[in-house]
This record gives structure tokens, sequence and C-alpha cells, in this order.
């Protein structure tokens, strides 16, 4: 794929889907608490977790560190796994207070190279959460790839199956102009996609990309 393909395609998404507001979130600190409790569900069960944060004013580093993992685990319930998302989340504020004292603006001071390998040296966050990290709660130019971007890519015979995570991201970045929006953009079209139209049985036919070739 050449970068005026891929950019058809988002011209094309966004032209018949419009802007997805994504990702939701009040804060950058909610945005990252919410890339991590969104690992293996849905959003509609994450926006219940986060809900119970919100209510007991929670939605902090400080205050989420002094949680037991027992009462944390309970308020983030309905996010699923949640006692293993429990310890990544406390790990993770845990990493933020110690390493920037739970300072966004410190954070997002680091090069995008060094954010994303000090966000994967915490136990339990992988190259998705990281980079849903960088991309929407810190403002870096980097490409989030998931299930939806390489099943509608497979099936576009764009890429084969057995594509790692950073042979996809570089398909993007290695073609696109580094520019955040545009990147945050894109992935919620394509996450939009993959969700209403390209599931596991999918809906080709009103799929805003039938009959787009690649």
């Amino acid at each position: 794929m050449t970068r005026s393909d891929l950019l058809k395609a988002y011209q094309l998404l966004f032209k018949k889907l419009g802007p997805q507001h994504w990702w939701p979130g009040e804060t950058p600190f909610e945005m990252m608490v919410g890339a991590i409790l969104t690992q293996n569900t849905n959003w509609t069960n994450v926006e219940k977790a986060m809900t119970n944060l919100k209510r007991k004013n929670l939605l902090t580093p400080q205050k989420i560190q002094n949680l037991s993992k027992n009462q944390l685990a309970e308020l983030i319930r309905p996010s699923g796994y949640f006692n293993i998302k429990a310890v990544r989340l406390k790990n993770f504020v845990a990493n933020f207070v110690r390493d920037f004292s739970g300072r966004l603006g410190a954070l997002k001071k680091l090069p995008t190279k060094e954010a994303r390998e000090w966000l994967l040296a915490i136990k339990g966050i992988g190259p998705e959460t990281a980079d849903s990290i960088l991309l929407y709660a810190l403002g870096h130019p980097v490409f989030v790839v998931d299930a939806y971007t390489k099943r509608i890519l497979e099936r576009h015979y764009c890429v084969p199956e057995e594509v790692t995570y950073d042979e996809l991201q570089e398909l993007f970045m290695d073609r696109l102009e580094a520019d955040p929006k545009l990147f945050n953009e894109y992935h919620a079209l394509l996450v939009r996609v993959g969700k209403d139209y390209c599931r596991k049985k999918p809906l080709c036919e009103k799929c805003p990309l039938n009959g787009w070739n690649w």
C-alpha cells in the first residue's frame, strides 16, 4: 500500500462515518486508566468501571495508589479480569508517581521513544496499551494497532496473516505524516469499521470500505 492508498481509505471512512471523538475521557489520566481497563473487554464495560471510580472521586494517581488491590478490584469489577487489571493499574500508578510524581507534564516531556520504553517496562502494559496512552493521553504521533486493524487489512489482502504488531504499525507510520490528530482519527475509524462491519461474521455489503481497492 502506498501513502495515497492509505489517505484515500481514510478520506472515504471519514466522509462516510464522520469524526469519532475518540478516546473518551475528561482528563489525560482518565484516558490512561481507560487504556489499561479496556484490555480484553469492550468500552461499555470500561465505562461502568470508570463511573465507579469517578463517583468516589478516585481518578488521580495518588488516590488509586492509596487503594488496596482488593478495593480497586471491586471498583473496576465491570471491566472484567478485575483482579489482574487492579494489579496492572497499581503497577502503572506506582511507577508514574515514583518516576514523575504523578505529573502528566513531566511524562509528556519525554521523547516518544523514551516514553514508550518507560511504559513497556511496566508489567502488564503491552504495545497496544502503551501506544494508546502515548497517542490519546500524551499526544505523541504513534499509530495504535489493534485486532480490528489487522482483521480489516487481512481481509482486504493488504497484509499476510502472520504480520506482526510492529510491521502493521510501520505500514502506517512510514507512509503517513507523523500527525497525532490524523493517527487518532484514523485508528478510531478503523475501530468503528471493525466493531460495526468487519466482524467475525462480516457485513461486507454495508461496510464503508465495500468495493474499495487498497
